[in-house]
């Protein structure tokens, strides 16, 4: 007989199905899958179960199980106790957020021009178009 055991963080007292949850949320989406399809293998009605049970809990629609709760931004922002860390990742990330911005300026341009091209280019067709058809009806 085969026993799960939990990850160290989780208290012995949680029930089985709390326990299971855990060790696979731990082990990320493929476990969540991979139960999930050796219960349709074995008995149907389980396989069955743990895909509405993933539906519901919107365990098949997140990147991650393990990430649950916590935003990008939170973690990243967060402190790390050492100040001298703290000051050079605020340092990093405000450049790195303004070199972002420039960037998106730098695209905004490039389409801003490519834009312009295309419309001068039109206007150049349109007006080129127009010149012959003046030139065919007065001859």
């Amino acid at each position: 007989m085969s026993t799960m055991t939990a990850p160290a963080s989780l208290p012995s007292r949680m029930s089985w199905f709390s326990r299971a949850e855990a060790w696979l949320d731990d082990k990320g989406k493929g476990a969540w899958i991979a139960a999930m399809v050796l219960g349709f293998i074995f008995f149907w009605p389980v396989g069955l179960a743990l895909l509405a049970y993933m539906i519901w809990s919107k365990r098949m629609f997140t990147k991650s199980c393990r990430a649950r709760g916590l935003s990008p931004k939170f973690t990243a922002m967060r402190s790390s106790g050492n100040t001298a860390f703290d000051a050079y990742k605020t340092e990093t990330l405000r450049r790195l957020e303004e070199e972002q911005e420039n960037f998106e300026a730098f695209l905004k341009r490039l389409r801003d021009s490519k834009d312009k091209a295309e419309f001068d280019q039109f206007m150049d067709e349109r007006a080129r178009t127009a010149k012959q058809e003046r030139e065919s009806e007065d001859a």
